[in-house]
């Protein structure tokens, strides 16, 4: 079980991550549109390695509450890794754990393959198991701001999670091209405003 990395980006987009450990390179998908370290500097992630008949596949996380979390939603009957990982693209930890404890099912719903009755299912399925939530208040100018000059670098991020999630060329140059970029909007934030846009049915053979 490979638990851990700590190493140096050796290359990187929207969705995936290889981290050089000592000359071996490691491939982690990654929450689409979170930020990582530039191409050689030093990067830690905490790992979930998911192992399938046909294949073994690793999971990578900055912070350990993402990856908990992470875990925790593939223990829901129809979940997978790929709409484990587009909920917290939609949502961060402390809100989809929210949600769940509280049975918001319109918040967790705006996940793209959440419905009504996915919604339902997490909710019981996993509402005891979320622990203690302590709600604190995130202010809009926690995360940092790319500038002006960082736009279309910001959209390109937006189209590679997009594809990295599995939407097809069409439906991520409609998406894209419906965003309203403001100045100081980050990857995150334009992400998820492209996946609500979407709708909820293109993932829907994620959770199978």
């Amino acid at each position: 079980m490979i638990a851990h990395l700590h190493g140096t980006v050796a290359a990187r987009d929207a969705s995936t991550v290889v981290v050089d450990v000592r000359g071996v390179g490691y491939l982690a998908h990654v929450v689409p549109g979170e930020q990582m370290p530039a191409r050689g500097e030093p990067v830690e992630l905490h790992t979930s390695l998911q192992v399938r008949e046909e294949s073994m596949t690793l999971y990578g996380f900055r912070e350990r509450s993402s990856l908990v979390l992470f875990e925790l939603l593939l223990t829901s009957s129809g979940v997978g890794p790929k709409l484990a990982l587009a909920a917290l693209g939609t949502h961060r930890p402390d809100v989809l754990r929210t949600a769940i404890a509280g049975g918001d099912l319109a918040t967790l719903a705006e996940v793209p393959g959440v419905g009504k009755k996915v919604a339902e299912r997490l909710v019981l399925e996993l509402k005891d198991k979320v622990g203690t939530i302590e709600v604190r208040p995130m202010s809009a100018t926690t995360s940092p701001s790319p500038g002006p000059d960082a736009e279309p670098d910001t959209l390109a991020e937006v189209r590679d999670a997009l594809l990295g999630l599995g939407y097809s060329a069409g439906e991520v140059r409609d998406a894209v091209a419906g965003l309203s970029v403001e100045p100081g909007a980050t990857t995150q934030q334009l992400l998820r405003e492209a996946l609500r846009t979407i709708g909820s049915g293109a993932l829907d053979g994620a959770a199978r």
